[in-house]
């Protein structure tokens, strides 16, 4: 990222902290008609990649209430592509691998970073459920090569899809995420969730093929759900749930004491998508993919409103 675009976006966080140059949050703003009527009390935020900022199109606008723009890293309005997902849609973003070779900080991702926190993603703060959901279109069949190591043979053990970042993460720990990951020695679409900053995470892992579950080159909805009072989580494909299982047996997120249990109370320091460190300090499990109709929810969304919300857009 070139020292211009790092000075831009250090002032971006600044505004963003300060609630300055950001727009407020608004729950009667326009509605997206994207966007499910039974989903938009809940929406945060959501990108369709259709909405550069005015005079700066390597920022994303928010389509949800909280305000909070996005960084096409790396790739700046390259990253926005004449694909889509879905009928009204004009543009996916497209992230991926630059060099395998190099550490050079230059794959495209996307996302927002402030290591104070993002003050516009406070509703992810002491919060009971997360929803991460979106379009994705996966152009690659394994993980890719890592680029941190000297080992030509070596590749990352995951691909990054979408996540919410925790409230003391360095850009790679999260508070709820989609994402392909090794799981036991076999990479699984999972929901991978922490309750606590600090604390254990939780992942429930789809039990089908990955490459079943994301064909490459097809565009497939997911969604992830984290009901952080209970503990549960669900995955959804194309609307419908997805089978799986846990990774852990024990209490990771300390749900089996009194309740109610709620996130940890601190900003989440940001978004990440099509892999880690939005803040572009570190390289690590980018993802050859393109992503339309992104959308992040500070509720636990019901199965039938998953599937309303697929139908809306499919049909």
């Amino acid at each position: 990222m070139s020292t211009a675009r790092r000075a831009a976006v250090s002032l971006l966080a600044i505004g963003v902290l300060a609630g300055v140059g950001t727009p407020p949050a608004q729950a009667d703003r326009h509605a997206s008609p994207d966007v499910h009527p039974a989903l938009r009390t809940h929406l945060v935020a959501a990108y369709d990649f259709d909405h550069p900022v005015p005079g700066d199109p390597a920022l994303e606008r928010d389509q949800g209430r909280s305000g909070t723009e996005i960084e096409l890293v790396n790739g700046g309005a390259a990253m926005r592509v004449p694909d889509h997902a879905y009928r009204g849609s004009r543009n996916a973003v497209q992230t991926r691998q630059v060099d395998p070779i190099g550490a050079g900080n230059d794959d495209w991702k996307a996302g927002t970073w402030s290591a104070s926190g993002v003050r516009t993603l406070r509703a992810f703060s002491a919060t009971a459920g997360t929803t991460v959901m979106g379009w994705f279109k996966l152009n690659m069949d394994s993980p890719l090569p890592n680029s941190t190591t000297a080992d030509p043979d070596d590749r990352y053990n995951a691909i990054g899809l979408a996540g919410v970042l925790t409230g003391d993460s360095d850009g790679h720990g999260v508070r709820a995420l989609l994402e392909l990951i090794d799981v036991d020695g076999q990479v699984r679409l999972v929901a991978l969730g922490r309750r606590l900053d600090g604390g254990n995470s939780q992942t429930f892992a789809a039990t089908q093929d990955w490459r079943e579950l994301l064909p490459v080159g097809q565009w497939v909805h997911l969604a992830a759900t984290f009901d952080f009072d209970t503990g549960a989580l669900a995955l959804y494909r194309n609307g419908e749930p997805v089978d799986g299982f846990y990774t852990r047996t024990d209490d990771p997120w300390l749900v089996s004491r009194p309740g109610p249990h709620l996130t940890s109370a601190s900003d989440p320091r940001g978004i990440k998508i099509g892999g880690s460190f939005p803040q572009d300090t570190v390289e690590r499990n980018p993802c050859d993919c393109r992503m339309d109709g992104l959308m992040f929810l500070d509720s636990v969304v019901s199965a039938n409103d998953v599937r309303r919300q697929y139908r809306h857009l499919a049909r």
